[in-house]
């Protein structure tokens, strides 16, 4: 199947334009996806990353950017959905000219797209990308950046994870309650340091031993499990998956036994239907690109003139938002996820309309 059939959702549009970008000198393969600029330019991260096949490239980057759009529009900006990827192995072929050809493709867009840290990419790789492009945030703060949107991340997923325990439990704090996060990377360290303030008790696992060693230096009160698969079957009142996509899928959630589902990782359900699998068994979940929008809400910052308190302000209402949407479930009669997509479709659709009005 091509990219005009993939690029396709079930509301009849698709993306607004997919770019190819290749440079055989430097190593680089990457993929741009532009799904749509009807608040503004679109922006999204930039995920580096050895994918097995070209398709699950281009899978990745349509997903991924769609996502974006309704992020962004949930989290009231000014911004269009984007996302792109780089296909290979950081660790291997990272370097200065790689990146710098891919912000000259950047470049290329003529502010369409705006991109950012993600998964494989980092602020110093900001910094390279952005000598050949204007169209870059999440860069250092000695570039007049904001430095590390983890941070802001982590602060909006709390804040909607705080949402989704009012919803359930009746108190908005997670104190007392056992959280299980699948992740303890550049996000799930920090949520994890936010859940043991408010109160919780944290089971956590992740892949790589190094953050299994940072986590029992830095808090050795966090119980370690051995993957995924021991997590979830884990007695838990909320679970974050905060690692790769579809974490939320037809084997896992049978199996899951939390009663609220929140994290940092984007595109968790498998494919459509798992949100209304989740909804027959009583597990509220919380749409990840809505508690997820802390970074994006950092990074879009930066663009005015970053100013650390008043992104984490607007992170703040992360907690508002999904409120809102929980309720507006509620009252539709309808799993979360899809109210939150019509909230994001409602906003797209009405704020993109006055581009109709013509300014000189």
């Amino acid at each position: 199947m091509g990219v005009f059939a993939t690029s396709a959702d079930s509301s009849g549009t698709g993306h607004e334009q997919v770019v190819f970008c290749q440079d055989k000198q430097s190593g680089l393969r990457a993929i741009i996806g532009i799904y749509s600029t009807a608040l503004g330019p679109a922006l999204g991260g930039t995920r580096f990353y050895p994918y097995a096949t070209e398709d699950e490239a281009v899978a990745d980057v349509l997903d991924l950017s769609r996502g974006m759009a309704y992020k962004n529009a949930l989290a009231g900006l000014d911004l269009g959905g984007g996302k792109a990827v780089i296909w290979g192995d950081p660790e291997q072929i990272k370097t200065e000219p790689l990146l710098r050809a891919y912000g000259r493709f950047v470049e290329s867009l003529a502010g369409r797209y705006y991109t950012a840290c993600d998964v494989g990419t980092y602020v110093p790789d900001m910094d390279v990308i952005a000598r050949e492009t204007r169209y870059v945030t999440g860069r250092s703060v000695e570039h007049g950046g904001a430095g590390d949107s983890s941070i802001l991340t982590a602060w909006g997923v709390f804040q909607g994870m705080r949402a989704a325990a009012e919803h359930v439990w009746g108190t908005p704090t997670l104190a007392g309650r056992r959280v299980g996060v699948a992740g303890l990377g550049k996000v799930g360290k920090y949520l994890t340091g936010h859940l043991i303030d408010d109160g919780a008790s944290v089971v956590a696992t992740d892949v790589n031993e190094r953050a299994l060693d940072w986590a029992r230096r830095t808090y050795p009160q966090v119980d370690l499990v051995a993957g995924t698969d021991e997590l979830i079957a884990t007695d838990l009142d909320v679970y974050a998956p905060c690692a790769l996509g579809g974490a939320l899928n037809d084997d896992t959630v049978p199996v899951l036994r939390a009663k609220v589902v929140a994290g940092a990782a984007n595109n968790q359900l498998a494919h459509p239907g798992i949100e209304k699998l989740l909804a027959d068994r009583g597990i509220l979940y919380a749409p990840d690109y809505v508690v997820n929008a802390g970074g994006v809400i950092q990074v879009a910052d930066e663009i005015e003139g970053f100013n650390f308190e008043r992104a984490k302000l607007r992170a703040t209402r992360i907690y508002d938002t999904t409120r809102e949407i929980l309720r507006l479930a509620d009252a539709e009669g309808v799993p979360p996820a899809v109210a939150a997509d019509r909230l994001a479709e409602r906003r797209m659709a009405e704020v993109g309309r006055l581009r109709t009005i013509h300014l000189r």
